[in-house]
């Protein structure tokens, strides 16, 4: 079944090897997604957009059964800006069909699949257990002489102290980006 493609322009000419372009990339979309009926391609030029390679703007709404995907992409060739939002709308093509079909593509029905869930829930696997205990003497220090033991320590991730001003224990830790969260505890 082939996708209908309708293109809307607006402050752009379009031009035969633009519709030719638009048409012919985005008719392949159903090659990922069979549910797919229709296309919707705006494409327009945005006089006021603040930086200039932003102005060529394409936006596309993909429609079929049970199925709603939109992006738009900016760049500053309409060209770059049709194959930038294809990417995108393939992105969530596979997102979608990754929900949609992971579940069950082995042909189950949805009744043995349940029942089968069930009796693994029954077999499930016991707890984890833990492994390895420490024990160590919390000694009072403010904020600054924890971020120093914790250099000093080689403790690259977390610092557990009992913080001398709030006489509570608190969790140093190293961020993602490098830098150090602090975590106040408090009893509830």
């Amino acid at each position: 079944m082939a996708v209908k493609v309708v293109i809307n322009t607006h402050n752009l000419d379009l031009s035969d090897r633009l519709r030719d372009y638009v048409t012919s990339k985005v008719s392949k979309l159903d090659r990922y997604l069979d549910v797919l009926e229709e296309a919707k391609v705006d494409l327009s030029y945005a006089k006021t957009a603040r930086d200039a390679n932003d102005r060529q703007v394409a936006q596309l709404t993909v429609r079929g059964r049970g199925v709603l995907l939109r992006a738009e992409e900016r760049t500053d060739d309409i060209f770059a800006s049709v194959d930038a939002v294809l990417d995108k709308i393939s992105r969530q093509i596979e997102r979608y069909k990754g929900r949609r079909w992971r579940k069950r593509g082995d042909g189950r029905t949805a009744t043995d699949a349940g029942s089968r869930a069930i009796a693994m829930e029954e077999e499930a696997e016991p707890e984890e257990t833990i492994v390895r205990r420490k024990q160590f003497l919390l000694t009072p220090m403010d904020v600054e002489e924890a971020i120093d033991q914790m250099e000093l320590l080689s403790h690259d991730q977390f610092f557990v102290f009992l913080n001398a001003d709030t006489n509570q224990t608190n969790i140093l830790y190293r961020r993602r980006d490098g830098t150090l969260g602090l975590i106040e505890t408090e009893i509830g």
